[in-house]
């Protein structure tokens, strides 16, 4: 695909029309607004007729993966050149499609791997050495009337398995390494590159490990591939952590597994049905919740809406996009 048509370099600010599905922080909502013509779609009481007036003058839509960007959408904006999408995932997104047509896909990689990071070893931690229950046992009085909580689980010399060492994974892998965690992992292809045990069978890697660290990208290809099989080769010692897509855990076996105690607990940032999550789970005193908020630091927000904007930016100036998908 060729990059961005440099005579959009002299467009003024009349001539450039974005659609914002998906709106972004305030202060890149308003660099945009004072840069060019925002139709808002997230806005909008009727999103057809909004389309029917100005979906021939988009040339880029603003969204985030979460919120989408649809093949039905796409077929609506003939002039389409752009779609800037906050968030490293692509599964809402319809990138083939896009492609076909020749339009630009572009997202926002590494500015969010370290607080993801950081998310999975918390869940890790907390789940592990049961820090929700430890809050329980003091706030409830346990500790006055019953004395010390049951014990819980050591974190050092554990086998940690990582299913997908991308980016994500490899800063998740750099810091258990720091707590003493043994580390393999899975993925398509092994990465000569890594001194880690490769693994290209992920109920392999789960028999062989302690706790499964799941960063996998979402989409048909990673559809419930933790499912029974892997969860239960885990064993009833063994440990699920989730920060990659809710839609790669069969969440009913999950539900299952963990119910019947086969498996000793989840820390899950990531549902299949969000913001709906099984009551099965929320009753779990051993698996710890979070709601999809691995990267949602201000911090990291910030950087994360940034790059959308200057995405735009390269767009308009004829510039090849900074982070293309």
């Amino acid at each position: 695909m060729s990059e961005p048509n440099s005579d959009t370099r002299s467009a003024t600010r009349a001539e450039r029309h974005v659609l914002v599905v998906g709106a972004i922080r305030p202060a890149q909502m308003a660099e945009l607004e004072d840069l060019y013509i925002l139709h808002r779609l997230d806005q909008a009481t009727d999103s057809d007729v909004l389309i029917a007036n100005f979906g021939e003058k988009i040339e880029v839509v603003v969204t985030s993966n979460g919120v989408g960007f649809s093949r039905e959408l796409l077929d609506r904006l003939p002039n389409l050149k752009l779609v800037s999408s906050q968030g490293v995932g692509t599964d809402g997104l319809c990138v083939e499609a896009c492609k076909a047509r020749g339009v630009h896909v572009a997202n926002t990689p590494d500015v969010l791997n370290d607080d993801v990071a950081d998310m999975a070893l918390m869940l890790l931690l907390a789940t592990v050495r049961r820090l929700l229950p430890g809050d329980r046992w003091v706030r409830g009085g346990h500790w006055v009337r019953d004395g010390m909580m049951p014990l819980n689980r050591c974190v050092r010399g554990k086998r940690l398995g990582i299913a997908g060492l991308g980016r994500i994974g490899k800063a998740i892998a750099h810091r258990a390494e720091a707590f003493g965690l043994d580390i393999a992992y899975y993925g398509r292809r092994e990465q000569p590159e890594v001194d880690y045990p490769w693994y290209d069978d992920l109920q392999a890697l789960a028999e062989d490990v302690d706790i499964l660290v799941v960063a996998l990208p979402g989409g048909e290809p990673t559809h419930r591939l933790v499912g029974r099989s892997v969860l239960e080769a885990l064993g009833p010692d063994g440990y699920l952590v989730n920060i990659g897509r809710g839609s790669v855990v069969d969440e009913p076996d999950l539900v299952e597994v963990l119910s019947s105690g086969m498996l000793a607990g989840a820390g899950l940032d990531v549902f299949a049905d969000e913001p709906n999550v099984p009551q099965a789970l929320l009753d779990m005193d051993n698996v710890v919740l979070q709601p999809h908020c691995a990267s949602g630091t201000e911090e990291t927000r910030h950087a994360m809406a940034q790059l959308v904007v200057d995405n735009v930016a390269a767009y308009f100036s004829g510039s090849p996009l900074l982070t293309p998908v």
